[in-house]
């Protein structure tokens, strides 16, 4: 579902990626971990067609984003550092004014059913600015899979959510991992991100240091890897 085959990406002197190489397969979830500046904003953001690579290519469902920019954002959801909702309108507000951006026909029953999984069918009515980081975190995501995308791209998703907040949250992405959907996201927590990708991927000095099954790795010991490849 996705490739990335020497992508490299720079910014004036700074090689931000530097051959980076990486596959994953359609429904897989795969974790993105790695020190501040070690590049895994910037490969998302290329993944999201917000950036282009300096060299090197990517495919999206076979797709070159270069050529088919708009059916690749059709197939991805791209959840970043901003919520990209709109805090003087209802939950509801906002699902609807993206759901008329994406095009969806009759999607009502799409807004109630992603309202309701994200536990925020209670307060559809109230304006976003009312709501804790959590929700709106929460609502967030409803927003990047409202279309059903094929291709989930999560930047460090869990940033200044609290406990309960981060459980809601790792029970949405698990339901949707199980409906088959593709997720890529990249976090901090190194506990975490090994509980729920099913491959643990390390990025460091812009370069792929390490590509492990998650099965494959214990808990124990991982931190002491991680702090080898990236210290």
């Amino acid at each position: 579902m996705i490739e990335v085959h020497d992508l490299t990406r720079s910014f004036g002197p700074h090689i931000a990626l530097d051959g980076v190489n990486l596959s994953v397969e359609a429904g897989e979830f795969v974790t993105l971990v790695g020190p501040n500046g070690a590049g895994k904003t910037t490969l998302l953001r290329i993944l999201a067609t917000l950036l282009r690579p300096t060299s090197g290519t990517v495919r999206i469902a076979g797709l070159d984003p270069a050529r088919d920019g708009a059916e690749v954002r059709r197939r991805i959801g791209f959840l970043s550092h901003r919520t990209l909702l709109y805090e003087d309108l209802s939950a509801e507000q906002n699902l609807r004014f993206y759901a008329r951006l994406y095009g969806l026909p009759d999607a009502a029953p799409r807004i109630d059913e992603l309202l309701e999984r994200v536990g925020l069918a209670h307060r559809r009515h109230d304006l976003v600015r009312t709501f804790s980081r959590g929700m709106q975190q929460r609502l967030a995501v409803a927003r990047a899979v409202l279309h059903r995308p094929s291709v989930l791209l999560l930047d460090e998703p869990y940033t200044g959510l609290d406990p309960q907040a981060t459980e809601a949250l790792s029970a949405l992405l698990t339901g949707l991992a199980g409906e088959g959907c593709t997720i890529l996201l990249t976090t901090h927590d190194l506990e975490r991100g090994l509980a729920m990708g099913n491959r643990i991927v390390v990025l460091s000095r812009g370069r792929v240091v390490y590509n492990v099954p998650a099965e494959n790795l214990d808990p124990a010991t991982f931190p002491e890897i991680y702090h080898r490849l990236t210290g």
